[in-house]
């Protein structure tokens, strides 16, 4: 075979740098947006931000009073007038310093908000205090009721032993084991140690089982009837597990009491905690930022983004301006271009994200005016046909960005959902059904819950042909439980 060369001309899609940047911006959530923005204020110079996170944060002075300004403002403020006209006019005539939507009427939004009234001249920040740990708790109840030596070791001991939840996963034995033999401690003294511990608050805490852990705070429990608390007692520590899957039969013949002695040793063990621990635990809540936000309005709705979360950004003029006279500067041409690309596909994103969160509202005007039952089925394909845009950019805006709706906080994919065949020839959403499901368990009655069968026949009687499994799907997806657990007495 004879080696030659050829040409060959051919045509192929390539992205090229400004759209990459765009696609990855469309698909960061409001988090990352400002990470990855964070990133490339300190990458390029030629790119500044107008709202400044930290803008309207306190600052302490090194007494730990509360400083009348911030740095920022004191060097805008010490800045000579003259300078600051200066600059203004040099970049008035720049069509690259920001964005249409970002103005410089709005620099100054939140200065009145920071003026302090005369009284708080001398105050001091109020900071919160750190949370008490379960240890700390603990160990602290043991500096006051145990005196110092070696008691007061052991329950520390038996105190590093504990779990979040508060319970002894390890058995005492163990811990005997691991502990030096010229120590000389008995498994008695630990056993010693560990009683005293379950007196501690709060109450259940140190118990090895779920058993151990209800009766010790049953125990504890005042004005309750001698009858109801050992009755209770009994539950708890023979047949849990019947009380557990609320096998009431089995339980009033084990017993030998009727439905209200049963009601009542049941309310008693309904008062317990089952985690104890689980109140000291310091699990930080995770607060969600809306995108866009949807308020009633005169013809409708109306979605507006929600100005916190845009961030203000422009060229900065002194560099730009010295770009100007050094022309040979590649480097810095190269960071002047890209600073024009983030601000214009900044802007392109939230102009995207307010699009398609128009169209939605749209679509779901039942669901802001009556709830989660009144949702209608929507695809992607259905936003993305109207908008003109891609499956693959509905699904990049729709993911992890949420909107505020007087119903609540959702994301935005929680607008889209299947679809279910009703008898008239139509379609229902599964988002409808779901909240239809939560509306009948909530009304039914807890002697006589509706099986899933009971459940789907309902369903039907409204239109919607739905199968059993299918109700059991989405009722396992509400986290509802099945209709053994959902009777009560």
């Amino acid at each position: 075979m004879k080696q030659s060369l050829q040409l060959r001309t051919s045509q192929h899609l390539a992205l090229t740098p400004q759209l990459q940047q765009s696609i990855r911006l469309l698909q960061l959530s409001t988090l990352e947006l400002h990470q990855e923005l964070e990133q490339a204020l300190a990458d390029n110079p030629l790119l500044e931000r107008l709202d400044d996170p930290l803008d309207h944060s306190v600052r302490l002075l090194a007494d730990g009073a509360i400083a009348s300004s911030t740095p920022s403002t004191a060097t805008e403020n010490s800045e000579p007038q003259g300078e600051r006209q200066e600059a203004s006019q040099e970049g008035a005539g720049d069509d690259y310093e920001a964005p249409a939507d970002s103005d410089s009427s709005g620099d100054d939004w939140g200065d009145a908000g920071r003026g302090k009234a005369p009284e708080d001249d001398d105050g001091r920040m109020q900071l919160e205090a750190c949370a008490t740990t379960l240890r700390e708790h603990l160990l602290e109840q043991a500096r006051v009721t145990v005196p110092e030596g070696r008691d007061r070791v052991l329950v520390e001991l038996v105190v590093d032993a504990l779990d979040d939840n508060g319970y002894l996963d390890e058995a005492l034995e163990d811990i005997h084991a691991r502990l030096p033999q010229e120590a000389d401690i008995d498994i008695c003294e630990l056993r010693t140690a560990l009683a005293l511990l379950q007196s501690f608050d709060p109450p259940g805490v140190g118990a090895r089982s779920a058993s151990e852990c209800l009766a010790l705070q049953i125990r504890r429990m005042e004005r309750v009837p001698m009858v109801t608390r050992r009755m209770a007692l009994t539950i708890v520590e023979q047949h849990l597990a019947w009380f557990a899957q609320r096998d009431f039969g089995k339980l009033k013949k084990a017993l030998d009491c009727d439905d209200e002695d049963l009601r009542e040793a049941q309310a008693v063990i309904r008062q317990c905690n089952p985690h104890p621990g689980a109140a000291f635990a310091a699990d930080a809540s995770d607060y969600v930022v809306p995108d866009v936000i949807v308020r009633r309005a005169k013809g409708g709705w109306s979605v507006t983004l929600n100005p916190d979360v845009m961030p203000r950004l422009r060229i900065n003029q002194v560099y730009a301006s010295m770009l100007k006279q050094a022309k040979g500067e590649a480097q810095m041409g190269a960071q002047l271009q890209e600073a024009r690309w983030l601000i214009k596909n900044m802007r392109q994103r939230f102009d995207t994200i307010l699009r398609v969160a128009q169209a939605i509202v749209e679509r779901q005007k039942n669901f802001f005016s009556h709830g989660a039952v009144a949702m209608r089925p929507l695809v992607l394909r259905e936003i993305a046909d109207t908008l003109g845009l891609h499956e693959s950019t509905i699904s990049r805006v729709t993911t992890q960005k949420f909107m505020l709706t007087p119903h609540g906080m959702f994301e935005l994919k929680y607008f889209f959902g299947s679809h279910v065949a009703t008898e008239a020839g139509g379609e229902a959403s599964s988002t409808a059904i779901r909240a239809l499901i939560v509306q009948l368990t909530g009304a039914e009655d807890p002697k006589n819950p509706l099986s899933d069968s009971k459940i789907a026949e309902m369903l039907g009687e409204q239109g919607m042909v739905i199968a059993r499994r299918t109700v059991a799907k989405y009722r396992e997806a509400l986290k509802i439980p099945p209709v053994s657990l959902r009777k009560s007495l």
